[in-house]
């Protein structure tokens, strides 16, 4: 039976010629295929993007042998998650069980038969494909699709440290719609979902770059993270948003602010990460959305952090 190609990428570490080209015979019609002749080159591409999806490694390299390059991949963040299988002519079980120990998921003995190794390889990358289903899902939220408030921790302190290498500014927008209460109250809860909804795609459609992050997070609440962005931006963006979700013009008739539905925003810019604290952002962040609120709603309270 034939199998379409995938892609999936497989990376194989091995210093051989002859057992590279079997591989490539055998798994290349399926798979996308990479190849390092040595742990260090090993370690080096699965720092890169895209990493790949599944590790064949041998047991022999030139310059560590794989139980220390797994070692490495699994004292990793980064490069933990993906599965190692051990592929080798070792036979001692000692060996298979030390494999097995550090993390691996397999350990296929040589010389393997073709029609074996393609069946493991697949079931192997049909489940990391269903476990990184897995994990995105418990990332978005369930009724927006858009990131929850664990991803945003996640992307936060990924950001964070990122600023703070580059020396870049880093901003936050906390929004609130007015009034949701009020809103759930007079129209249901069913109409309530369809407004939370409209806001966060309204909110995604007014951001302007890939690495700008929004998440829910909570009731009706928003964040939005934006690297590399200073006042300027920051507050441009933020009555951007504010401007848009009023044009909706979602009908809330139980609203002192407007006939319509509208936001309040607190912007933060923190100008150099090194001076400034990630919770103290915030912390600043949702006493300037409690400020809007206080001073009338549908508006942006904004400061910039030294």
């Amino acid at each position: 039976m034939a199998h379409p190609s995938t892609n999936q990428i497989v990376l194989i570490v091995d210093d051989e010629p002859l057992n590279i080209q079997a591989l490539q015979s055998v798994l290349g019609s399926e798979h996308n295929l990479l190849f390092a002749s040595s742990g260090e080159m090993a370690l080096e591409m699965v720092r890169q993007s895209p990493q790949p999806d599944l590790i064949l490694l041998d047991i022999v390299l030139p310059d560590m042998d794989g139980f220390q390059v797994c070692t490495k991949l699994k004292d990793d963040d980064k490069t933990r998650h993906i599965p190692v299988v051990f592929l080798t002519s070792k036979w001692e079980a000692s060996e298979e069980a030390r494999g097995l120990e550090l993390g691996a998921v397999d350990y296929i003995r040589k010389p393997f038969s073709p029609p074996i190794i393609r069946a493991r390889i697949r079931n192997h990358l049909e489940l990391k494909k269903n476990r990184d289903l897995l994990e995105n899902l418990s990332t978005l939220d369930a009724l927006t699709n858009i990131p929850n408030r664990r991803r945003f921790e996640e992307i936060f302190a990924h950001e964070w440290h990122r600023a703070a290498r580059t020396k870049h500014p880093l901003s936050l927008l906390f929004i609130d719609i007015d009034h949701f209460k009020r809103y759930n109250d007079l129209y249901g809860h069913l109409a309530g979902d369809d407004c939370l909804k409209a806001v966060s795609r309204t909110l995604q459609s007014s951001l302007g770059r890939t690495t700008d992050f929004l998440a829910r997070f909570g009731g009706e609440e928003f964040i939005i993270l934006l690297p590399d962005t200073g006042e300027s931006g920051c507050r441009h963006l933020a009555e951007k948003i504010r401007s848009a979700v009023e044009g909706l013009e979602l009908a809330h008739g139980d609203s002192p602010v407007s006939p319509y539905v509208t936001v309040s925003i607190g912007a933060v810019t923190c100008s150099n990460v090194l001076s400034c604290d990630r919770n103290m952002l915030l912390e600043n962040a949702d006493e300037l959305l409690y400020k809007a609120k206080h001073e009338g709603r549908n508006c942006v309270r904004m400061q910039t952090l030294p």
